[in-house]
């Protein structure tokens, strides 16, 4: 098995079998559920998240899972435009989230090498949890990014099957999600630049001369867009935006905190963060003063 998961065309194959696997029992399970459309949606997302887990766990590699966050809303979406049928606003949504997810699950693809590499914050946990990690592995790596994307996909999901017709400010924050996966292509591109020469400890071009994490910018206005279309196009919904939300903080107190963490330990570390914004890209009063 050891030498079958170092082969980068096996990893590939493997990783799409379990995606098909988790996808078909997601979807099974959703047909058979008498419930809600939403909540028959947050179960069967449930269930094909555990289908990914025992395969995670079968391979000894958590990063199975890492292109669920891109691949679960196509799928999610595209189910829900075959049951219920698209107007012109649901298309919209559909593509949107489309273009979103197969640039991200590219972006993996380019940077998948095999089923022997695991996510550098999959093995620190790990590490620090010990006999605690399957649990962790569970409910902290795979079901909690679960439930921020169900909650981030669900009002796209409202919107389609409840046949929702776009108004203005509608259109203009689909506008906004497209600007947010333009924004995390060129800062995807540029940090494939950066790792090939690598010219100092950090990367202070493009993008990332004004945002310490500019891809994660982009992830986080793209679920606004949504969410605030959405809220738009049906204000009795507005709570839906909740998603958005939670995916907002989940990036600033648990990705970027990790991401600066192990940032911090390169020489120089301080002063990056002192001229760099977090996030947003650009030049604070502070900054100019430098």
């Amino acid at each position: 098995m050891d030498k079958l998961k170092s082969n980068r065309t096996f990893s590939f194959v493997a990783v799409l079998l379990v995606y098909i696997a988790a996808a078909c029992v997601g979807i099974i399970v959703y047909r058979c559920l008498p419930f809600a459309f939403y909540v028959n949606l947050l179960i069967s997302d449930a269930v094909a998240t555990v289908v990914t887990f025992v395969f995670s766990v079968i391979f000894k590699n958590s990063s199975v899972y890492d292109p669920y966050w891109s691949v679960a809303p196509i799928v999610i979406l595209a189910y829900s435009a075959i049951v219920n049928g698209l107007n012109l606003y649901g298309a919209l949504l559909l593509t949107a989230v489309s273009i979103w997810g197969v640039r991200l699950t590219l972006n993996w693809a380019y940077t998948f090498t095999s089923l022997h590499r695991q996510d550098w914050r999959y093995t620190m946990l790990c590490e620090k949890t010990g006999k605690l990690y399957p649990i962790i592995n569970l409910l902290g790596i795979h079901m909690f990014p679960t439930l921020i994307v169900y909650a981030c996909i669900l009002p796209a999901c409202f919107a389609i099957e409840y046949g929702v017709k776009l108004n203005t400010p509608s259109a203009i924050f689909l506008i906004l999600c497209l600007i947010a996966v333009a924004m995390q292509g060129v800062s995807d591109i540029q940090m494939h630049k950066y790792r090939k020469n690598r010219t100092g400890p950090f990367i202070s071009s493009g993008l990332w001369k004004y945002s310490r994490h500019p891809n994660y910018l982009g992830e986080i206005l793209m679920w606004w867009g949504i969410g605030a279309s959405v809220a738009f196009a049906m204000p009795e919904h507005w709570y839906l935006i909740f998603g958005a939300l939670a995916n907002n903080l989940m990036f600033l107190l648990v990705s970027i905190p990790m991401a600066d963490k192990r940032q911090s330990k390169k020489e120089g570390f301080s002063e990056y963060k002192r001229k760099t914004n977090m996030l947003l890209p650009i030049n604070l009063g502070k900054q100019k003063k430098d």
